[in-house]
């Protein structure tokens, strides 16, 4: 077999295998890279030694069975026999996106685990699994995001035949699966490419230390690595997108962006795979450039995350001022509206809270609706609160809110993404956890958190202990709760939600500008129009009479009994109800 590694600041460098050791050669026509052949097979064991140093971990290492330090195995791909071979993919336009921590889902954390629930998630309506990464982290459980090698699997998850196994079942069921990958940097434990070469650079700084390095010297061999990477988990694992990482954090100063290359180099295996495959980036910038395609001089990425859509609602919902959320807080229905009819609320205005003007306008008649992703809750604005609160936690006294919260979010023009769990109003929190080794690293994270909400005024004791295992346990999933009051209910009025944006073809057109919505800030009810769909929300505790015009309507779902509108052209709403109708 031929092993292959890029150090170019090495003067030998050893490949040992299976506990043989073997020189490798300088590659002539790859500079930096060496090669060499031994003996070995599915599962062999092996690392790279650099000029007689330890043996360290292949920078592509497929598969880590003993966790990030120890030594890489060999992963024949071609050993997995696909069930669902006949997979022709499933489009991002027209998807309801579901985000699993695989961790998490079930008690067990596994893949295995979680493709038994898979049903459930199918039965929903939903079209796409979005899992939080699945790189290997040091220790059991957390989130993910402090992943270390990028081209392999956790092994507590399942390793490579755990992944391969649910993405085929997945397939079964007809649902795509999108992976969230992490590029942006590498967790600070079991870390080893700055050994093998300038994987990094301090030419710019994140708040995770030094940059990924992307435009410095040796950049052309990292952007290889990255783009390898990503391709091989859309090729060998037959995966459907990936979710890209807080791309904001990717500094790249050279004439054509890492995302644009990424992004053709995706298009270019869907030509070549025959089947439709793309990326849907978290972006901080509300920069439309990054949704655009290529040839009209974007980046080319097919999708974002729509953070402005979620601060609109939850501050509607909640009240909360907060933060980020100040901007939002100040008039959330108007907020609202703004982000329903043109995707961004901040398109270059003002935000108070980075103290300047924030982000440009999207081109309504060239973005479709669909290049957005719009959502009431995430991993992130629920494990990244104090304490995880879900929604259900934060409006655990009015169920008609998270009965709103279901309506604006799966009724809007943007591609929605529910939060697992969401469909039930799960009562189980989603809490900051990890699993760290370094007892050094894990009180520093365990301070560290406890400093950063004490600057919010909370007390120490209440911010639950990221090392704690019981942390973890709290975030488990209780899929019992199904079957109880009010969670069926909400379960029901999801699964409607979801079915109706599959049959009503106004649900799913792309054409944002199509959207028009009228609100009444004091009296806390929002409506909008989508074709001949009209949906109508009341936040406000009393009943509201919302104008819906004159035309005579049919209701097709509402959280409470409500009569179509009569003459007069007004929706009589209960308080913390909503409804929505189609025209005739």
């Amino acid at each position: 077999m031929q092993f292959e590694v890029w150090a170019p600041q090495a003067g030998r460098v050893t490949l040992v295998c299976d506990g043989a050791r073997h020189a490798l050669e300088p590659d002539p026509q790859r500079p930096g890279w060496w090669t060499g052949e031994a003996a070995a097979q599915d599962g062999s064991r092996y690392g790279f030694a650099l000029d007689d140093g330890p043996v360290l971990p292949d920078p592509r290492s497929r598969r880590q069975p003993d966790g990030p330090d120890g030594p890489s195995a060999v992963v024949d791909h071609s050993r997995y026999t696909w069930r669902s071979s006949g997979w022709a993919g499933r489009p991002l336009p027209g998807a309801v996106v579901y985000e699993l921590h695989v961790g998490t889902f079930t008690r067990e954390g596994t893949f295995d685990a979680a493709a038994e629930r898979l049903e459930h998630v199918a039965d929903l309506g939903v079209t796409h699994v979005e899992l939080m990464p699945v790189c290997p982290f040091p220790g059991r459980h957390g989130w993910g995001y402090e992943g270390v090698s990028l081209w392999a699997v956790h092994e507590p998850y399942g390793g490579p035949l755990g992944l391969k196994r649910f993405v085929d079942r997945a397939h079964e069921l007809g649902l795509g699966v999108v992976l969230d990958v992490v590029h942006n940097h590498l967790g600070p434990s079991g870390n080893h490419l700055p050994r093998f070469g300038p994987y990094f650079t301090d030419t710019h700084h994140t708040p995770w230390g030094p940059a990924v390095n992307l435009d410095a010297r040796g950049s052309d061999e990292v952007r290889d690595f990255l783009v390898g990477s990503a391709l091989a988990w859309l090729r060998d694992y037959r995966i459907d997108g990936l979710r890209l990482d807080a791309v904001h954090a990717l500094v790249d100063t050279r004439a054509r962006h890492f995302l644009e290359e990424l992004s053709a180099a995706v298009d270019a295996l869907a030509e070549r795979l025959g089947r439709p495959l793309f990326l849907i980036a978290e972006s901080d910038r509300n920069d439309p450039r990054l949704i655009t395609p290529r040839a009209e001089g974007g980046l080319g990425v097919h999708a974002q995350w729509n953070d402005d859509f979620h601060h609109a609602l939850h501050t509607a919902l909640t009240g909360e001022s907060q933060g980020y959320y100040a901007d939002f807080a100040r008039a959330p229905l108007a907020a609202l509206a703004k982000t329903l009819t043109g995707g961004f609320f901040h398109d270059g205005t003002y935000s108070s809270f980075r103290g300047r003007r924030h982000g440009r306008p999207l081109d309504r008649t060239r973005v479709p609706a669909h290049r957005l992703l719009g959502y009431a809750q995430t991993h992130d604005q629920i494990g990244n609160r104090a304490r995880g609160e879900r929604l259900s936690l934060l409006l655990k006294d009015s169920p008609g809110l998270l009965a709103c919260a279901a309506v604006l979010t799966l009724t809007a023009p943007f591609t929605p993404m529910l939060f697992m769990g969401e469909e039930w109003a799960a009562g189980t929190p989603w809490q900051f956890f990890t699993d760290h080794t370094d007892p050094e690293l894990a009180e520093a994270v365990r301070q560290g958190r406890r400093r950063e909400f004490a600057a919010h005024g909370w007390p120490a004791e209440e911010v639950p202990d990221p090392q704690d295992a019981a942390t973890r346990e709290r975030s488990c999933l209780d899929f019992s709760e199904r079957e109880r009051e009010p969670h069926a209910r909400m379960l029901r009025w999801y699964r409607r939600l979801i079915a109706l944006r599959h049959e009503q073809p106004d649900l799913t057109d792309p054409d944002l500008a199509d959207t028009r919505v009228a609100y009444d800030e004091q009296a806390r009810w929002l409506a909008f129009r989508r074709g001949d769909v009209r949906v109508a929300v009341n936040l406000g505790a009393g009943p509201a009479a919302v104008p819906l015009g004159s035309r005579p309507a049919r209701v097709l779902a509402a959280w409470d009994p409500v009569q179509p509108p009569g003459a007069d052209g007004l929706l009589r709403l209960p308080g913390q109800s909503c409804a929505v109708l189609l025209q005739l």
